[in-house]
Order: structure tokens, then C-alpha cells, then sequence
């Protein structure tokens, strides 16, 4: 199959996928084999930004849910993302590849504020950006600080790293006979309430035209199949 037209991606994992079979926290083997798969992406000619989770850390919504203050709880959440994209910049800049952290809240004395601008010259000296901080405001989860950031960059999709290789009709660990899609619109994924992303990022990403590639970022080379058209997975679009 040949490779899908695109050229600017932004990655999007989830802070699960930096820790391994942990139950908790960054596992460093797992955040380098991860950091080897965005090399090898660079290498093969993709301008790459990246976007990561925190709820390996500390999950806002989760402490909301125990009785902290929600602003509070999603502040300590874009924090925990901070340390994970520090993690993952060590860890790309061990292989090689020249990386930068920009941050939505400031942090001058560990990574770059955020600024657009900035942000696309370094992508087109061909380095690689971790956009930490999701939006810099609390209620936005990571999906749309990703999906807000994928057109900011004027990305041709968003590759959203999942535990399950695709959108499916309802939840593959607890049904079965679930179906996957190989496609399906932005649409329909509201409507039938998918949960692929949370809904402001899946309008957002409708309304600037930006496909979403579900895959299972947890299967070792997937990224590279993935980008190449080879590997499994479902693309939200038109």
C-alpha cells in the first residue's frame, strides 16, 4: 500500500503509554522504545511534533472526582505532562534527535514557552516539539490541547497512540465481538459517542479538515506501519 500524503504529523499519547507494565509513573525502557519509533519516523522524512498525557502521574479529572477543586486538579494534570514530555525530549536527544519542549503555562528554567511561531521554525530546521501543558487553562483535556495544537501547526493529521489498534463499535476488552473501523467520519464518532477523543477535539479537528489515525502505539513498530499505510488501524475523517 502506498504511504498516506502526509508530511506534518502530530503524535498524541497518552501519559499510560510512558509507563510501561507499570502501574504507575515513567518507565525509561518504554519512553526510549517510543522515542526510537519518532526517529525513525523523523528519519523516514515526517515532520513530527508530539503531545503526551499525564495520567500515568496524576489524572485532573480523577482527582476532581475524589473532591479536588477541578481548576486545581487539571493544573496538577498539565504539570504531570511537563515531566513527561522532559522525559521523552532526554530521551530523543539520547538517539540523536534534536528536540524541543515548549510548555502552554511558562517554566522558563526547564523548556520554551509556547509560541507559535517559534514552534514552526523549529519544525522546519527539522527538529522535533513537545507541546506539554495541553491548552494552558483548565476543563481542556490533552485531546484538545493535541487536536488545538495539530492546527496551530497546520499538521496534515493527528496519530492518536492508543492501547487498542482503532475505533471500535463498543469497548474490545469487554465485548468481543466488537467491530473495528477502518474509517469513519467525524460525524459519527460524535454522534455515537466513540470516546476516540473528547468531543471539542474531535469538532475541532472536523472543522480544520484534520484526520485522526487511531493505532496501538504499545505494539513495538507500529508507528512505522502505521505511517507507511501497512499497519492496522482507523482514520476519523470526511
Amino acid at each position: 500500500m502506498s504511504r498516506p500524503p502526509y508530511k506534518r504529523i502530530l503524535l498524541k499519547l497518552s501519559g499510560e503509554a510512558a509507563m510501561g507494565d507499570q502501574a504507575f509513573g515513567i518507565d525509561p525502557a518504554t519512553v526510549a522504545r517510543v522515542a526510537g519509533e519518532v526517529k525513525a519516523a523523523k528519519d523516514a522524512g515526517f515532520e513530527l511534533c508530539l503531545v503526551i498525557g499525564g495520567g500515568n502521574i496524576f489524572r485532573g479529572m480523577a482527582g476532581a472526582a475524589k473532591g479536588m477543586d477541578r481548576a486545581t486538579a487539571d493544573y496538577m494534570g498539565m504539570l504531570a505532562t511537563i515531566m513527561n514530555a522532559l522525559a521523552m525530549q532526554d530521551a530523543l536527544e539520547q538517539q540523536g534527535v534534536e528536540t524541543r519542549v515548549q510548555s502552554a503555562i511558562p517554566m522558563n528554567a526547564v523548556c520554551e514557552p509556547y509560541i507559535r511561531r517559534r514552534a514552526e521554525r523549529h519544525l522546519e530546521k527539522g527538529r522535533v516539539v513537545i507541546f506539554a501543558a495541553g491548552t494552558g487553562s483548565p476543563y481542556f483535556t490533552t485531546d484538545s490541547g493535541a487536536a488545538l495544537r495539530a492546527a496551530e501547526m497546520s499538521c496534515d493529521a493527528l496519530f492518536k497512540g492508543t492501547s487498542v489498534d482503532g475505533v471500535y463499535d463498543s469497548d474490545p476488552k469487554t465485548n468481543p465481538a466488537a467491530r473495528r473501523y477502518d474509517r469513519i467520519g467525524y460525524d459519527r464518532v460524535l454522534a455515537d459517542n466513540l470516546k476516540v477523543m473528547d468531543a471539542a477535539a474531535i469538532a475541532l479537528c472536523r472543522d480544520n479538515r484534520i484526520p485522526i489515525v487511531v493505532f496501538n502505539i504499545r505494539e513495538e513498530g507500529n508507528l512505522a506501519r502505521v505511517l507507511s499505510g501497512d499497519g492496522i488501524s482507523t482514520t476519523v475523517g470526511e
